[in-house]
């Protein structure tokens, strides 16, 4: 799975994607998931992008590699990925990316840089007991939680090239 601290950080896209297609793979194993090449190659352009994606972004890789021409192919691919866990929604941006921890059922928490695009998924416990603590003392029971900050990354801060 991808490491959630590289996401803003320079390193290898490629190895993010090659980690992302072989869980994706030992999940088809493990839990019968169908895989197609379109699932898979969605998959990859999420994997290596570490930014928000539009479905019609996707859409036209898609076709300039001639694996679907039609909206329906890329949200039917896109609504498999987000079911088996691989693939969140970024709903400020109608966007969607690579889950950094395919397969676990947990909150989701996203830093998105409103200029370059890039999202970086974060895991913090402390954040997790707090928003739980504060939901609680309200007699609320959460069950899920999103939470999508948006700011500034580290590159577009200084002028650099995310």
């Amino acid at each position: 799975m991808p490491d959630t601290e590289l996401a803003f950080a320079e390193h290898d896209h490629g190895q993010c994607r090659e980690t992302l297609l072989d869980e994706l793979a030992a999940a088809a194993r493990t839990r019968g998931l169908r895989l197609t090449p379109v699932r898979v190659r969605v998959l990859e352009l999420l994997g290596e992008a570490h930014r928000a994606m539009g479905a019609y972004e996707i859409l036209d890789r898609l076709r300039a590699e001639g694996l679907g021409s039609q909206p329906p192919v890329v949200y039917r691919a896109l609504d498999f990925l987000i079911a088996a866990g691989f693939v969140h929604k970024i709903e400020r941006l109608n966007a969607y990316v690579a889950c950094c921890h395919p397969g676990d059922e947990h909150g989701a928490c996203f830093l998105i840089c409103s200029r370059c695009r890039q999202v970086a998924e974060i895991e913090d416990g402390a954040l997790d007991i707090a928003l739980a603590q504060a939901a609680a003392g309200r007699g609320f029971a959460m069950r899920r939680t999103v939470l999508e900050i948006e700011g500034t990354c580290p590159a577009c801060r200084t002028g650099g090239v995310p």
